[in-house]
């Protein structure tokens, strides 16, 4: 973590731009990219002392990095974390974080709606090692705290959950799992650190996908973990490094450029999520629309504590069945058919079919992710052209016209 105090005293917004940036000897503005594989030692004791550990320093950088360490710090103050863990890809973030804590035997409680590649890596993979994994509704405490076993190591939830937008009373779930003596790891991805801090309401580790807000443009794919100095450096001497799911400096360099307009993107996404939650909630073909920024949302009681915001995600049902969801996204003029979310652009998904296809039928059932079920990731265009094209593609169901823009 850096040793920087001032972090202590700064808005997230000003750590968004300041966080962790050590001063740069030629007193360059934009902290430089470190882009090299390797580091060179003065003489073999020096190296001899850095891979012992008994000397500070860099020596390659799937161990360390001086612009990846930058991230690292700029990120972990954001969530109020002393250290951080960056990685490849968010899968890379969610794999080290869960793996560096199990062992055969273990068990796992994880929440029962996810991003389908966890929920992959959960139901699939790890049952191939003898861990065990149960899913759970974890809006229900009762049925949470029931699952809890005497071998469960780890609990793992996002909220607002993935895609339906449930959100999960954190703070009561870290109770439930530190009862039992496990530690509760939170995917932070769709809210970002500045709408929700998972650690004061008392979430072990935090991660993100960072290819999503945190980058904001779309053209890296990257994860980071964040947790207490001792945590993140058992990921960082074992699974991280042993696996190699390690980020690269510029990615980093990319991420930390990404950084520096998340409070002013933010706001401008979430503005524009409200509008248009709004608008499909008013539509005639939309049956049903899952946003937390509703009054009569559920997860109003956690406004203003466990959550500041909204986000930027939407999650909708039409009217209709599956070919009326797919000629709706064909329809979409402005707004692009992508599997992701966070950037600049307006994106839409049919998660059935694309982010959670990994799940069985009855696992889609049980989350609730219909045949019909939208997800969108409302961008920072002007809301008004947003509108318009939702419009356009609702009108062609009405009148049975199809045309892919």
């Amino acid at each position: 973590m850096c040793t920087n105090n001032k972090h202590k005293h700064w808005q997230p917004a000003t750590v968004t731009i300041h966080g962790g940036k050590a001063k740069d000897e030629h007193g360059a503005l934009v902290s430089p990219l470190y882009q090299t594989a390797t580091f060179a030692f003065a003489n073999t004791a020096q190296g001899s002392a850095r891979f012992a550990g008994e000397e500070p320093g860099y020596i390659y950088s799937r161990l360390g990095n001086p612009t990846i360490t930058e991230l690292e710090q700029r990120v972990a103050a954001l969530e109020d974390y002393p250290a951080a863990a960056a990685t490849a890809t968010g899968m890379g973030a969610v794999s080290a974080a869960m793996l560096a804590f199990l062992q055969q035997g273990d068990h796992v409680l994880v929440s029962d709606a996810i991003y389908g590649c966890s929920f992959a890596l959960f139901s699939h993979l790890f049952t191939r090692f003898g861990i065990e994994v149960s899913f759970v509704d974890m809006a229900d405490l009762e049925q949470t705290a029931a699952a809890m076993q005497t071998n469960t190591k780890l609990v793992f939830l996002e909220s607002p959950v993935n895609p339906h937008l449930k959100v999960i009373d954190i703070a009561a779930v870290a109770a439930i799992a530190h009862a039992g003596d496990a530690k509760l790891v939170v995917d932070n991805t769709f809210m970002t650190p500045l709408l929700q801090q998972p650690r004061r309401q008392g979430a072990d580790l935090v991660l993100h996908s960072a290819t999503k807000y945190l980058n904001g443009h779309g053209d890296v794919v990257a994860g980071i973990v964040c947790g207490s100095a001792e945590d993140i450096e058992l990921i960082k001497l074992t699974t991280l490094k042993d696996m190699g799911a390690t980020m690269s400096p510029h990615d980093a360099w990319l991420i930390l450029r990404g950084l520096k307009t998340l409070d002013v993107r933010m706001q401008r996404h979430c503005e524009n999520a409200q509008q248009v939650a709004e608008y499909l909630r008013d539509h005639a073909q939309v049956r049903e629309v899952y946003y937390p920024g509703f009054a009569d949302h559920p997860a109003q009681p956690l406004m203003g504590t466990q959550m500041h915001g909204a986000g930027a995600v939407i999650a909708f049902e039409l009217c209709g069945d599956i070919n009326t969801a797919r000629q709706f996204l064909d329809s979409l003029q402005l707004i692009t058919i992508a599997v992701s979310l966070g950037d600049a652009e307006t994106l839409i998904q049919h998660p059935a079919s694309m982010t959670h296809s990994p799940y069985t039928p009855e696992a889609r059932a049980a989350a609730g992710i219909t045949d019909t079920l939208v997800r969108i990731s409302v961008g920072l265009e002007a809301v008004s052209d947003i509108l318009s094209d939702l419009e356009q593609a609702f009108t062609q169901l009405t009148t049975g016209e199809h045309q892919h823009g």
